[in-house]
């Protein structure tokens, strides 16, 4: 008898140590690791509302695959040399994989060769390097998503008036992009005058000292759109000091955006979800590492949030679950 329950014991036991580890994702790991990665996650600055929120999801997202993450932010605001410094701090570290969003798309190539040459993987989100190589790209098509923004406000707006354009960083990839993406839609409403095209650096502050500016030089501004949503609520801000009305529209659809449409203050926000980039870039980071698919590019759907469809958008970032990767992603 002794030697019947030792078989099975030694039989039960072989049969755990032969059965093979399932991925979090809900798919077979082929090789590679299984639960403990450690991703390095890098973000612009401490002051946009859209990178805490990148920040908060790639917690959630590691935390739901069994890896851990690191935070690097630059304590200056898009600052190209911190960036690069806490890029070699990162290689001295030795993350099993980097999480990408670049202060200046063009400056920090030389940093994502240094990861590179130490064998790291990159997984690019939100602002595209140029140069590299990566693992994949996961962003939003930003013309597409200022013109459909400017063209909602353009429209609320009958077609007619006057608007005002806050840029973000000059010179930076993204700002370009969007400005471009408001103007196209500008061309499409003749009736609508541009009185101004101004930066605002994609801080609140900035912006609202900039449209204090603009409210003095123009008496009549019908519309403001704004390259994201912390400009937005900085022109809002500067409006509502000034006692001026006009229908104001950003980017990102940050949750203080979307606060903000439900009180009624910001007509709208395009949609650049950072909550899914921070998702989708985590999980791309791990899954690569356990060797599951990953495409090579992955952009975002575009939307325009308003006061029709809000929910759940609305929910403490806390609150937000990362959604399943083949929700979103088709391999």
């Amino acid at each position: 008898m002794k030697n019947v329950l030792l078989v099975i014991v030694i039989s039960a036991f072989a049969v755990s140590c032969s059965s093979k580890p399932e991925a979090s994702t809900g798919e077979p790991a082929d090789s590679g690791k299984t639960g403990g990665e450690n991703i390095a996650v890098f973000t612009k600055n401490q002051t946009n509302p859209f990178f805490q929120t990148v920040r908060v999801a790639a917690e959630n997202a590691a935390k739901q695959m069994n890896a851990s993450v690191i935070q690097y932010v630059p304590t200056k605001a898009d600052d190209i040399p911190e960036q690069m410094n806490q890029i070699e701090d990162a290689i001295v570290k030795h993350p099993d994989a980097v999480v990408f969003i670049p202060v200046d798309s063009e400056a920090m190539v030389p940093g994502i060769d240094k990861l590179n040459a130490a064998k790291i993987p990159v997984i690019n989100i939100t602002d595209k390097v140029k140069g590299g190589d990566l693992v994949t790209f996961m962003g939003c098509d930003e013309l597409n998503l200022a013109m459909s923004t400017g063209q909602y406000l353009l429209e609320k707006m009958g077609g007619k008036g006057n608007v005002v354009l806050l840029e973000g960083v000059g010179g930076s990839l993204n700002s370009a992009n969007r400005v471009k993406g408001f103007k196209m839609a500008l061309e499409k409403f003749p009736n609508v005058k541009l009185l101004a095209s101004q930066p605002g650096n994609f801080q609140r502050k900035k912006a609202l000292e900039v449209m204090e500016n603009l409210i003095q030089s123009y008496p009549q501004i019908d519309g403001v759109l704004a390259a994201n949503d912390s400009m937005a609520l900085g022109a809002i801000e500067a409006l509502d000091g000034a006692k001026r009305k006009a229908l104001v529209v950003g980017l990102n659809g940050t949750k203080e955006a979307i606060d903000a449409i439900k009180a009624g203050t910001l007509l709208a926000s395009g949609d650049c979800d950072g909550f899914l980039h921070g998702c989708l870039g985590t999980m791309a980071a791990v899954r690569h590492l356990r060797n599951l698919p990953v495409p090579k590019e992955h952009t975002f759907e575009v939307k325009v949030i308003d006061n029709t469809n809000y929910t759940g958008l609305d929910l403490p970032l806390e609150e937000r679950m990362c959604p399943t990767w083949e929700s979103l992603v088709k391999n």
